[in-house]
């Protein structure tokens, strides 16, 4: 790894309140904020239009989800590679504007009526297809906005903004489609995407970190893999968040399960059980972007051993009280989990392939779902929703564990290579 890409011995990280006094950085986090708030709403209004399109029906939503995620599954690499190759504020400012378009034209053929499901569907795969260029994009923005010691707070800060984006966006739907129907809210997150496409053009060229990251050529994706393999403090992070995203992060079908076949509770029950989770996660986000210290390997093992162990206590709990009393830790170490590992790949990845690192890390993080989501509900037919929760904080724990334990053993030959200790006789 190039010295440029090492931290630097116990430097402290930049704090929350220190990384928004940086005028780019700040605009960009308010901009994702609006427009996360409205992306929230749109979530829950499409879901409701389907419904309304084809008489309730669950698996019509279901078939929307999964064209929406696919792309990102099938295209997210390609969109790590387009991230390295051409400037970020650039390709951001193409596919937020294309979002915006989808968001605006979902609205008029609802609110003129003339809305079919095949048109939600066309329009579910190009927000899909465009969120894979947009993601990695975003994210190595990060990077590009911030001091290096600032990296780590500016990711929580991030991942705090997501969190209340979730928190109020089905809330504001809510409120608006029982006041006006489906198609304004879609109306008003293309609106929403203006105060992206702002901060992105107010930010000076001068501002950013690596104002040359972008470049022509040929980008490889093994590249990117070639680096991850060569590099610990990314390859174990990656590693680990393969085995967190798969078994431990699924969340909305675990919850969701206990809520209706354990708890036999409505929906205003689940919204609470939903509400607890997104509290301890804006909590855990907040917590994060106030550190003192930089994120380490030995942090993310103990955070994931701990996240694990509360997953599967959660599974053990008795009554909905107490189910949704843990669910806040459970959410606040969630995130302090992912916050920890998408920082540690930040700071340890090579400007030039931050786009494509970025692009596994994301693939391997949410890509699991659609292999881990099946699997718990095989798990919870078998067992009940209560095992899916034990089998995915033990995978989790044991994971940390297992990497944790590894990773000292690497640290050990490296030292005894260093010293000439391997060859000493007995």
């Amino acid at each position: 790894m190039s010295p440029r890409c090492r931290p630097s011995p116990g430097r402290q990280h930049g704090s929350a309140l220190a990384t928004l006094t940086v005028r780019a950085f700040r605009r960009y986090l308010l901009g994702q904020l609006t427009s996360n708030i409205g992306t929230w709403m749109q979530r829950a209004a499409q879901d409701l239009l389907v419904l309304q399109l084809t008489g309730n029906s669950g698996s019509a939503v279901g078939i929307v989800t999964a064209l929406q995620f696919l792309p990102q599954t099938l295209f997210g690499l390609t969109g790590g590679a387009l991230a390295d190759r051409y400037p970020g504020r650039r390709l951001l400012l193409i596919t937020q504007t294309t979002m915006a378009a989808q968001s605006l034209l979902l609205g008029a053929l609802t609110v003129t009526g003339t809305v079919s499901l095949p048109a939600v569907h066309a329009l579910a795969v190009a927000l899909g297809t465009a969120t894979a260029v947009d993601g990695p994009a975003r994210n190595a923005l990060i990077s590009d906005l911030v001091a290096r010691d600032q990296v780590a707070a500016a990711v929580s800060l991030n991942s705090a903004q997501f969190n209340v984006a979730r928190i109020l966006g089905p809330a504001a739907a809510g409120l608006t489609v029982a006041a006006v129907g489906t198609g304004p809210v879609f109306l008003i997150n293309a609106v929403s995407y203006l105060a992206v496409l702002y901060g992105l053009s107010a930010v000076p060229p001068g501002e950013l970190r690596h104002p040359d990251r972008g470049r022509p050529g040929d980008q490889r994706l093994t590249d990117a893999f070639r680096h991850i393999v060569a590099t610990p403090e990314l390859r174990r992070p990656i590693a680990l968040m393969a085995f967190v995203g798969t078994f431990g992060l699924n969340f909305q079908v675990t919850v969701s399960l206990v809520a209706v076949t354990v708890f036999h509770s409505g929906t205003a029950a689940f919204g609470c059980l939903s509400a607890a989770y997104a509290a301890g996660s804006l909590g855990g986000a907040l917590l994060a972007a106030n550190g003192k210290r930089p994120p380490t390997a030995r942090r993310l093992a103990t955070a994931t051993v701990v996240f694990g162990a509360l997953e599967a206590a959660l599974g053990l709990m008795p009554g909905y009280a107490t189910f949704m009393a843990l669910l806040v830790p459970v959410g606040f170490a969630a995130v302090i989990v992912t916050t920890t590992a998408n920082a540690l790949t930040q700071l340890h990845v090579d400007p030039h392939l931050r786009g494509r690192v970025l692009s596994v890390y994301f693939l391997v993080l949410l890509g699991g779902t659609p292999i881990g989501a099946p699997l718990v509900g095989v798990v919870s037919d078998a067992f009940g929703p209560r095992s899916a929760l034990l089998l995915g904080g033990v995978v989790s724990a044991a994971a940390a564990l297992a990497l944790g334990a590894r990773g000292t053993a690497d640290v050990a030959v490296r030292m005894c290579s260093g010293s000439g200790w391997h060859s000493r006789a007995p």
